[in-house]
């Protein structure tokens, strides 16, 4: 099975994105890093990905939202998050 693509929406200075990218860095999980502090299209994508989120990190496993850096720092203490990083979104 492969690897699900990554997508994490950050802002400068965020000290809970950087917490999330170390966290999935510690997993060597590969992703790719939006940075939306000053809005744009990337912002817009986000917000059509996730309509209610407001906060970031918003990270994206897949067709899996995962939601913030808590959210996805509480996968991975279930024990949920590596399976999901490997592609079984069933996790």
């Amino acid at each position: 099975m492969t690897s699900p693509t990554i997508d994490i929406y950050t802002k400068f200075a965020c000290p809970f994105c950087v917490r999330a990218k170390q966290l999935l860095d510690a997993k060597g999980a590969a992703y790719s890093e939006h940075d939306i502090t000053m809005g744009g299209p990337r912002r817009e994508e986000m917000m059509q990905r996730a309509p209610t989120a407001r906060t970031v990190p918003q990270i994206f496993i897949g067709k899996v939202h995962v939601g913030g850096y808590d959210d996805l720092a509480a996968l991975d203490r279930a024990g949920k998050l590596d399976p999901l990083l490997a592609g079984n979104a069933g996790a």
